[in-house]
Order: C-alpha cells, then structure tokens, then sequence
C-alpha cells in the first residue's frame, strides 16, 4: 500500500515532534517502564493499553 505523504515528510516531522509531547496535549499518559500507556481513544476501557 502506498503512503499518501512521501516517506521524507514523515520522517521529518518524526524527527522535529516528541510523539509523548503531541500526545500528552490530547490524552492522559502513565509512564511504564520505557514506555507510555494511555486510555485507548477510539473506546471505553479502565486500563490503559494504548501503547
């Protein structure tokens, strides 16, 4: 499947953004580890397992 944004533009803006910055702005992260969880969006849960 092709992208629909060349894969230089997605490897610049990966480069330039903090994903845990830009998420953080719209859900409620919970360090783990290495990693961050969060609440899933796109359904009702308790616990976190958007990762």
């Amino acid at each position: 499947m092709a992208n629909l944004y060349p894969e230089h533009l997605i490897e610049e803006i990966k480069q330039v953004n903090d994903i845990v910055e830009v998420l953080s702005d719209f859900l409620k992260l919970k360090k783990r580890g290495a990693n961050y969880l969060a609440l899933c969006p796109f359904h009702n849960e308790k616990t976190p397992s958007f990762s």
